[in-house]
């Protein structure tokens, strides 16, 4: 590690502790050189699935998008930011637990709209809306009654399957 301030090349840990809900160290380092103290934060790198659109196209895994997805959906809803923060690091640790090469988009979007169904009904049936391409207002409805129909209709939904790429291992 290079010291930022004399750029010299040894540094010592004086203090590490968990960040992040764990999953970053945050360490106290001090130069060998200048004795300038300062912090570094340390996570580690994991490779995640690449995800399979519809068409059958492959594209990297974007953060950016999940978020932006559920953002819109929660627009204007009040739900707080650490919320959607916490499942948005919650779908990127399942996503990390599946421990597969590629995943299916569908699965990341049943895995969204269980996240929504968590957060808020309104967000999730916006979700459902667009993902699922109601067409006419009886699917709105008939969305609505699963919703309400309690939680075990909710839980059975959230459960999609965790192979993505159809492929048998």
């Amino acid at each position: 590690m290079h010291c930022p301030f004399c750029k010299h090349e040894e540094t010592r840990v004086v203090d590490s502790r968990l960040a992040a809900g764990g999953s970053e160290i945050r360490r106290r380092r001090e130069c060998l050189a200048c004795k300038a103290r300062f912090s570094t934060i340390e996570s580690g790198d994991f490779i995640l699935p690449r995800v399979v659109k519809q068409d059958g196209s492959r594209v990297p895994f974007d953060e950016e998008k999940l978020r932006a997805g559920i953002l819109k959906a929660l627009e204007k809803r009040p739900v707080p930011t650490e919320a959607v923060d916490a499942e948005v690091a919650r779908l990127i640790e399942k996503l990390r637990l599946a421990e597969e090469r590629e995943i299916a988009s569908s699965v990341i979007g049943e895995w969204v709209m269980a996240a929504l169904a968590r957060l808020d009904p309104v967000a999730y049936v916006r979700f459902a809306s667009v993902y699922q391409r109601f067409e006419d207002l009886d699917a709105f409805r008939r969305e609505i009654e699963r919703l309400e129909g309690g939680p075990g209709e909710r839980r059975r939904r959230s459960r999609p399957p965790v192979r993505g790429s159809g492929k048998p291992k």
